[in-house]
């Protein structure tokens, strides 16, 4: 029972190493290197959660394998996670988005709500009018997992808000531009106008197409997300209002959001010089 591809089922990767081959072929360096080879062709591209997640997987057959003695040794590698320190926007950067002249109040008040309340996109294009309470600047949302929690914004987009409303007390806060032309839950339709509720992947879109020529650009939706828990780790927010800022569970989650960006930590640098100070 040396043939990996009738005794382990793994066809995919069969097909890849070339059909039943003896597993003593994956045996030391030269057999790390073939399987390495295949396995970078195939995953190099991902990120290294996803290109570890497979190799796990890979992993777990092989240590199978040691164990019925049809092999050896270990040629699985792993690839380290390099941290992502470059996700945070600019303040100033966003600011100019926010305030762009030509910038439609739907996508205003979107993307200023998402900015100002550090939510996830799915949680504020989930907002119905009734959600909302506008006098206390406040609203419930779902969080990840179902949770029901409260998400705060700030004057900008307590002033757009009603704009945007004008006037409407039910359906969804953020619609599309059109009625919708196929049948939809009613809890996704306004009734009055017949417009539905706008989708991420539209919202997406419009964020991409408004930050194109931005700095950086196009941006994500998360990054505005992730910039705001940033911007509020440099403004001196502890760990208990981050976590409640943001909806995370654990300091562990929260952690690679709140990282203070190259800019801030220039300025914190700059503060604290000698030679600036004197001047």
């Amino acid at each position: 029972m040396t043939r990996w591809v009738v005794d382990t089922g793994d066809r995919w990767l069969a097909a890849e190493l070339g059909g039943a081959a003896p597993l003593t072929d994956l045996e030391g360096e030269t057999g790390a290197d073939h399987l390495a080879a295949w396995f970078t062709r195939r995953w190099g591209e991902a990120a290294a959660a996803t290109f570890n997640a497979r190799l796990d997987a890979l992993g777990s057959a092989a240590a199978w394998w040691r164990e019925q003695d049809w092999l050896t040794g270990d040629p699985i590698r792993r690839r380290a996670r390099t941290p992502d320190r470059t996700k945070a926007l600019d303040r100033a950067h966003i600011e100019a988005l926010l305030t762009r002249e030509k910038l439609p109040l739907r996508e205003r008040t979107l993307f200023r709500l998402l900015y100002e309340s550090a939510a996830r996109a799915e949680e504020v294009l989930a907002l119905d009018a009734g959600d909302l309470d506008q006098r206390n600047r406040r609203a419930k949302v779902n969080r990840k997992g179902g949770a029901v929690d409260v998400i705060v914004w700030q004057t900008a987009t307590a002033r757009l808000l009603p704009r945007l409303l004008d006037g409407r007390r039910t359906g969804p806060v953020f619609l599309t531009s059109r009625r919708a032309h196929v049948a939809l839950p009613p809890a996704d339709v306004d009734p009055g106008s017949g417009r539905a509720r706008l989708s991420y992947r539209r919202a997406a879109e419009l964020f991409e197409h408004a930050t194109t020529d931005l700095p950086g650009g196009p941006w994500t939706l998360h990054q505005l997300r992730h910039s705001a828990l940033t911007h509020a780790a440099e403004d001196g927010a502890n760990t208990s209002t981050l976590l409640a800022y943001s909806g995370h569970t654990s300091v562990a989650s929260l952690a690679r959001y709140a990282r203070v960006s190259p800019e801030a930590l220039a300025r914190w640098q700059q503060g604290r010089d000698p030679a600036a100070r004197r001047r």
